[in-house]
């Protein structure tokens, strides 16, 4: 980071011991347990359970839980260090964890129980229990108000019925946090979520994507067909699934944002270094203007959407209303992850475009974060939105 500090509001972006601490554990995870196999998995698509198990072992995938449930007890702040240092080396990776901790376990944590967080907490902050997370539908992205996935109550259970599309371990999660119509369709207090164990008879996966980028981040369908689930599974009451899951958003774009800095980031970092090592007409092309000016404007990009996240991420940390912010921090930090991506691969020529040099990855990695968790266009009507009123 720059260190920049911004007294006016309160914040100190100087690393802290903490954010130092998980930054070197990343970096040294990341050369034993991720290089190494880390373009096997994406070419294979393989969900890699046992680095996810690994990263449990660290803290790390349950970064935001407190202590008390057996979590790390850190702040969004740990938790942006943590996952754009993990998007440096590996988008897939990072997505992964981002996933887990900030949607399925960050739902139950923030509006479970303390019987639902003593349950499945411990289990998801240690990565016993991979999590999920479902609200997309084949039909119903962006517009998430006209969902066909229901449940139906019979009794001290409720039936669900319907797909799930798009969700990051659909098929390898052992519980999933699930959005369901519970009431008339478009009534934003006519959805509700429950916690679905992946063990409950009428749940199962179904067909896994076969993506550009971020391959070895399993997505995949999630089915129910006349799924019973009880009542206490369901995560406040009934109806509030909808305004859960939009403040549960909010946290998930910063997720986005941290995800698509480490993407930003690693294909800076291999940039410089390549443009001091790669010689042309007697010289590194780093000494020429034109490779000289498109490193300066990565790196330019690249600080302003860092101090957008971390804005964010200080905002959540003080319990702010951040919907703005997250949206713009997501949006804009999506977007200059594709831009120094692309120009990433540009420097390094032919090379780059083989998958023997890293920025061909970041360059697919990329353009997944633009898409993911609400559009670009959806945060500019989010962002839009909150100006005018």
């Amino acid at each position: 980071m720059s260190g920049t500090v911004l007294e006016n509001v309160g914040m100190n972006f100087q690393l802290s011991e903490n954010q130092n601490m998980i930054a070197d554990m990343i970096r040294k995870f990341g050369k034993e347990h991720i290089y190494p196999k880390m373009m096997e998995w994406d070419e294979s698509q393989e969900f890699p359970v046992e680095v996810f198990k690994k990263l449990g072992d660290l803290g790390l995938m349950g970064v935001l839980v407190p202590t008390e449930y057996g979590g790390s007890g850190f702040s969004y702040t740990e938790y942006v260090t943590a996952i754009t240092e993990l998007g440096s080396i590996c988008g897939s990776i990072a997505l992964s964890m981002a996933a887990h901790n900030s949607l399925c376990t960050g739902h139950i944590l923030q509006f479970g129980n303390e019987e639902q967080k003593k349950k499945y907490l411990p289990k998801l902050a240690t990565a016993e229990w991979i999590g999920a997370w479902g609200l997309t539908e084949a039909g119903t992205g962006s517009d998430a108000m006209r969902m066909a996935c229901t449940a139906v109550e019979d009794g001290d259970h409720w039936v669900i019925n319907g797909t799930k599309n798009w969700i990051t371990h659909g098929i390898s999660g052992n519980v999933a946090v699930v959005l369901v119509r519970t009431g008339e369709l478009l009534d934003s207090h006519g959805i509700t979520a429950f916690i679905v164990e992946r063990t409950t008879p009428g749940f199962r996966g179904g067909k896994k994507e076969n993506k550009l980028g971020m391959r070895a981040s399993e997505t995949a369908e999630l089915i129910f067909e006349n799924c019973r689930v009880h009542k206490s599974q369901i995560l406040g009451k009934v109806g509030d699934g909808f305004v859960q899951a939009m403040k549960v958003l909010d946290g998930g774009r910063i997720s986005i944002a941290a995800l698509s800095l480490g993407i930003a980031k690693g294909a800076l970092n291999a940039s410089i270094k390549y443009a001091k090592e790669r010689q042309q007409f007697g010289q590194p092309i780093g000494n020429f203007q034109a490779i000289g000016f498109k490193l300066a404007d990565m790196a330019t990009e690249f600080e302003a959407a860092e101090l957008l996240t971390f804005q964010a991420a200080d905002m959540k940390n003080k319990h702010l209303k951040m919907t703005k912010e997250s949206a713009i921090a997501k949006y804009f930090a999506s977007e200059v992850a594709v831009r120094v991506s692309t120009e990433a691969v540009q420097i390094f020529g032919g090379y780059g475009y083989t998958k023997d040099f890293p920025v061909e990855k970041f360059y697919r990695d990329s353009k997944l974060c633009t898409i993911g968790e609400g559009t670009s266009e959806i945060q500019k009507l989010v962002i839009a939105r909150e100006i005018l009123k």
